[in-house]
């Protein structure tokens, strides 16, 4: 059978107009602009699949009335300030410099330089990421570029890696895949970071390289219909990822991912949106993993 090519649209087919920055936020308006404005970017996903073009200008003209793309970006940057402890990276951070000695799965303290990083969707260029000593080298990249120190680009159209200068010891994924408008193109997401994720001796040698750091919010995880833990497990193992750590908060689910060799049958392997957890008030996040030879449109 030959190989169809895999269409996938851009990330910011769901997302609305960009507004004006807002001024400074207090922290619970903060979490009402972020929390409204997934729920609206849900149902504008839900409108444009189904063709319902009413809908898609109701919503959209709701979203602007909010402050579009730009209001929730600016939400998102200050609900990740060090005041308010939201900065995702700090764990990340924390897990890569732990020593052998406090952790079994740790880096040792010689290999804690020189490491190159890519963040996806990022938002500022001072979290703790950015601070650390850990990195040599960080490429941040984002859908609206809210700083000159990060590119703006949609990392599904960024081009892949044509050789290791292009690849990096580690991928940032916070709080981007459930941004994504559907579940099969988070699976593409996904199954592209192991693109762009080095692959050489040196790096496979190190206990927690290369390696990808994905944050969810916590009930994309806890209180879905079509994920749980156990289920991510699976999909990330089809896609030659091994947990090595995670934690939950209040809010959110952190996980680090250390990339080994993908298994041979990775492109037939494929998981589809199946209830997993039935119950009122669960939500529907989802992942699926299609046939690489099959369409995602």
């Amino acid at each position: 059978m030959s190989k169809q090519s895999t269409s996938l649209k851009s990330l910011k087919s769901g997302r609305p107009p960009i507004a004006k920055k807002p001024r400074t936020l207090a922290a619970r308006h903060t979490r009402r602009i972020i929390r409204a404005h997934h729920t609206l970017n849900k149902q504008l996903t839900a409108a444009q699949i189904a063709g319902d073009h009413d809908k898609i200008k109701s919503i959209e003209s709701q979203l602007n009335a909010q402050g579009g793309l730009a209001a929730y970006q600016e939400a998102s940057i200050q609900g990740q300030t060090i005041t308010r402890g939201g900065d995702s990276s700090i764990e990340l951070v924390r897990w890569l410099s732990a020593s052998d000695k406090k952790e079994e799965q740790g880096i040792k303290q010689s290999q804690l330089s020189g490491l190159s990083l890519l963040e996806v969707g990022a938002l500022t260029t001072h979290n703790a990421c950015s601070r650390s000593a850990i990195f040599d080298r960080v490429i941040r990249i984002d859908l609206n570029s809210q700083s000159s120190g990060i590119s703006q680009q949609d990392f599904m159209k960024r081009p892949l890696p044509e050789s290791d200068a292009d690849r990096f010891d580690v991928l940032s994924l916070s709080l981007v895949l459930n941004y994504v408008p559907d579940s099969a193109q988070r699976g593409e997401m996904l199954r592209r970071t192991t693109k762009f994720l080095l692959q050489n001796e040196s790096t496979k040698n190190a206990k927690k390289l290369p390696c990808l750091f994905l944050v969810l919010p916590l009930p994309c995880i806890i209180n879905s219909r079509y994920m749980t833990e156990i289920h991510l497990l699976d999909i990330m193992s089809t896609l030659g990822y091994t947990l090595l750590q995670t934690k939950q908060s209040a809010k959110l689910y952190y996980s680090l991912w250390l990339l080994q060799e993908p298994s041979t049958n990775v492109s037939r392997k494929t998981f589809r949106k199946v209830k997993l957890n039935d119950g009122v008030g669960r939500n529907n996040f989802c992942v699926e993993l299609r046939d690489t030879r099959e369409a995602v449109s």
